[in-house]
């Protein structure tokens, strides 16, 4: 039963309208959540002892990193599918998830930046963290750049895939920088193997925004992907119908 419904959704034709069904529901999510979480943050959360409001940035800027990272490796993963299984939709997917991914990336950095000015005293300096989470913006747009300097759609996404797999090399560097160099940002809050180093109302709020980010990476992602479907089947008498 399982196996049936992969295969079915498997084909953009018929995956084409459940992603116009789940766009609604996920951006309200997105928006009930991101606000939830945001009220928590920054009225309900106490101030920092040590930080002040200054820390208050982490509610966008945690979540944004962390976004930035879990995009990427789907959409590798998406990507690696789609050259495998030689897969149409599995390289759309891939394709719809890059921008949002570079989105977050970007949101990563300029709220690092504003916080890192109060902390550190200076905007940006090229601490192993700051650095690789720049390269996956590089890789971003590295693979945005290819797809569309290529006008033949499945070689494209081949080469896509290739970069984007390539990259995810990057993403340990990123999580694992703090222990692995002496840097300046600072540890992770949250821990797998360890409890939380916040209390729990701030844990909460950020918690609430970054369900609220996932929620808005899907509808997103697939809002984008019915473009790109739309796009690249275009020809195809089911569009027709449909449409």
């Amino acid at each position: 039963m399982k196996n049936s419904l992969l295969y079915r959704y498997a084909s953009p034709q018929q995956f084409y309208p459940l992603a116009g069904t789940l766009i609604p529901w996920l951006s309200v999510l997105a928006v009930l959540l991101t606000a939830a979480g945001l009220y928590v943050g920054l009225v309900l959360a106490p101030t920092d002892w040590q930080q002040g409001d200054s820390y208050r940035i982490i509610y966008v800027h945690v979540p944004a990193a962390w976004m930035s990272m879990v995009i990427y490796l789907a959409m590798a993963f998406w990507a690696g599918l789609g050259l495998v299984m030689n897969t149409r939709l599995s390289s759309m997917m891939a394709s719809a998830l890059a921008p949002t991914g570079a989105m977050f990336t970007v949101l990563a950095l300029w709220t690092g930046a504003l916080w890192g000015k109060p902390t550190w005293g200076a905007w940006w300096v090229w601490d192993a963290r700051l650095t690789s989470e720049l390269i996956l913006l590089f890789l971003y747009i590295g693979f945005m750049t290819l797809q569309s300097a290529i006008t033949d759609a499945r070689r494209a996404d081949r080469a896509g895939a290739v970069l984007a797999l390539v990259g995810v090399v990057n993403i340990p560097i990123i999580y694992f920088s703090v222990k692995w160099w002496n840097t300046l940002h600072q540890g992770a809050s949250i821990s797998l193997t360890a409890a939380p180093s916040m209390a729990h109302v701030m844990l909460a709020g950020m918690l609430l925004v970054t369900l609220g980010a996932w929620a808005y990476s899907f509808a997103a992602a697939l809002a984008r992907l019915r473009c790109i479907i739309l796009e690249r089947e275009k020809r195809s008498p089911w569009l027709k119908e449909a449409a």
